[in-house]
């Protein structure tokens, strides 16, 4: 999440957070550079790497393994890709305009721009494929699916209403697309297997689940109806039973995806939920070698 997006105040170090694809992880962009934390309870979190940059707006690391991208303010065109345990950096890419999101899974590493997408091969970074003049979209929303078995990218199919566009990142093409709301986009995001997609407008008041497969609308959530708001996030859980959605009113609601008429979970055992499924350790990927590539430069090893 970028911070200063989301209006936190300018004395704020800070300027990102991410959680890994698996949630056993924290990284914190900030005015300095960033850290990497190791999520030993829901209240214990242990600083395992740091690193000194200047303003770093978006860094993302590959589950547990020693994989770090980041991007800074101060070069926002640029992404960095290091290994951060032998403290080398592995890719430096330049692209044509400010890079607005960054996402990975085993498979593939995502750069959204404004108004294109580039996706790189997690082997070796090199492009395999650019989609080109899409939608605007100034705040960078993109999801991209965690798992093994799919590598599935949804980005806004239109800047004028709530269209989502599927796109297949191993076969590279366009899956299918879902009209998820009136309004222009303002959150999406996979649960861990890939199956459901959870969407927000830019108008608050509602979220929606779809099944990924065939588009068919599975839950719809009311928030309010008087106000609207800006949702900043929404995230599943790890079992897919529950959808967590923050906003700019500093409150974050739970729902709950079971029967026909979801109800909505009290925030009261929020804590004990999330310390009762979370993860364990993942197992971290093979160590590819790296080749250079278009806009970039590339050595080194990705994961030690």
């Amino acid at each position: 999440m970028n911070i200063k997006k989301s209006g936190e105040g300018p004395d704020s170090d800070i300027l990102y957070i991410s959680f890994n694809q698996d949630t056993t992880g924290l990284a914190i962009g900030t005015k300095r550079g960033y850290k990497l934390y190791e999520i030993k309870s829901v209240d214990k979190f242990e600083e395992i790497y740091s690193h000194d940059a200047e303003n770093v707006c978006i860094v993302q690391r590959l589950f547990s393994s020693s994989l770090v991208a980041y991007v800074s303010q101060t070069s926002p065109r640029r992404l960095k890709v290091c290994h951060f345990q032998k403290r080398t950096e592995i890719c430096n890419y330049s692209y044509s305009n400010t890079v607005l999101a960054v996402k990975l899974n085993r498979s593939v590493l995502i750069v959204c721009l404004e108004e294109s997408l580039y996706i790189h091969n997690i082997r070796d970074m090199s492009v395999i494929h650019t989609i080109k003049e899409t939608p605007s979209n100034p705040q960078g929303l993109c999801a991209l699916t965690t798992g093994n078995d799919a590598s599935l990218l949804a980005y806004p199919g239109s800047d004028a209403n709530g269209l989502v566009q599927i796109f297949d990142c191993k076969n590279l093409r366009n899956l299918s697309t879902i009209t998820a709301h009136d309004n222009p986009l303002a959150a999406l995001a996979f649960d861990q297997n890939g199956q459901k997609l959870a969407t927000a407008s830019e108008k608050g008041t509602v979220i929606r689940v779809y099944a990924v497969a065939n588009g068919q609308r599975l839950f719809e959530f009311r928030r309010g109806v008087k106000r609207c708001v800006a949702i900043s996030s929404l995230s599943f859980s790890v079992d897919s039973l529950h959808l967590a959605v923050s906003s700019n009113t500093e409150t974050v609601h739970i729902f709950k995806l079971e029967g026909t008429q979801p109800a909505e979970v009290e925030s009261a055992g929020l804590f004990s939920y999330f310390n009762s499924v979370r993860p364990g350790r993942s197992a971290q990927p093979s160590a590819p070698a790296l080749s250079g590539g278009e806009g970039g430069s590339c050595g080194g090893v990705l994961v030690g």
